[in-house]
């Protein structure tokens, strides 16, 4: 399904990130895998799934709030001359309190990474694409910018802005031949969850039809699908994933 493409892939450490590596690797893609600090278990994790699946997977780290980071990881990504066909703008970090409770630093550091950083790099690789007209981006976003829950402001208002711009920048792209989508998962069982408060999980849980967890490797091959030719004409969509909740 991705044979043969070349994938950056943020937040690839853990959880959705994680998956969506494996799921990538499996499909026959080369990868990028993006986190924030250097770690051996993290280059050993990705050089097995490498070997295991016959592609390349090379750990690009850097910082999402640091500009001159990220500029420098673009930077080494495209001196390589190697075509990027996907972006997978998954890295994110989640804050949950009310209004009173949300220090506008808060909300600053909340946007700096969950937007402005996934803005950044689609303009930079999204500039690259636009050179051999095609190319698939695909943000993590959350139904969380979709349902206006109380008690999550920063965290709703970053991925409400995400969507917004993946369904703009999709209409400004399409002529160029580049699809922007975006997922938007509910309760998926990562190291987010620990955030959420037991009774905040089983109320959604009791609400959604399917009555369970979302599994990283779920949510990945949701993402593959956006990725893969066989979504070609899709674009601008924000697919939910959340069980039937929303």
């Amino acid at each position: 399904m991705l044979k043969g493409k070349n994938a950056v892939i943020t937040g690839a450490r853990r959880g959705i990130g994680r998956a969506t590596a494996e799921c990538f690797a499996k499909y026959g893609a080369n990868i990028w895998a993006c986190a924030r600090k250097p770690d051996e278990a993290f280059e050993q994790d990705m050089a097995e799934l490498a070997r295991e699946y016959g592609v390349w997977i090379k750990p690009v780290y850097f910082d999402l709030t640091d500009s001159a980071e990220l500029t420098a990881a673009v930077k080494r990504i495209l001196a390589e001359k190697l075509p990027v066909d996907v972006l997978v703008n998954n890295a994110g970090i989640t804050f949950d309190r009310t209004l009173f409770m949300t220090p506008i630093t808060k909300m600053k550091e909340i946007f700096e990474i969950d937007f402005f950083a996934q803005i950044s790099l689609m303009q930079s690789l999204g500039k690259y694409m636009l050179r051999k007209r095609s190319g698939s981006i695909i943000n993590v976003t959350s139904v969380t910018g979709l349902d206006y829950s109380p008690g999550r402001l920063a965290y709703g208002a970053s991925k409400a802005a995400m969507i917004w711009a993946t369904r703009s920048c999709a209409k400004e792209l399409a002529p160029y031949g580049i699809r922007v989508n975006a997922i938007a998962p509910g309760l998926v069982d990562t190291e987010i969850l620990l955030n959420h408060r037991e009774e905040s999980i089983k109320e959604i849980l009791e609400q959604a039809p399917l009555k369970r967890k979302g599994e990283p490797a779920e949510i990945a091959e949701a993402i593959a699908f956006l990725a893969s030719d066989r979504a070609s004409y899709i674009t601008g969509e924000i697919l939910v994933a959340d069980g039937g909740n929303l």
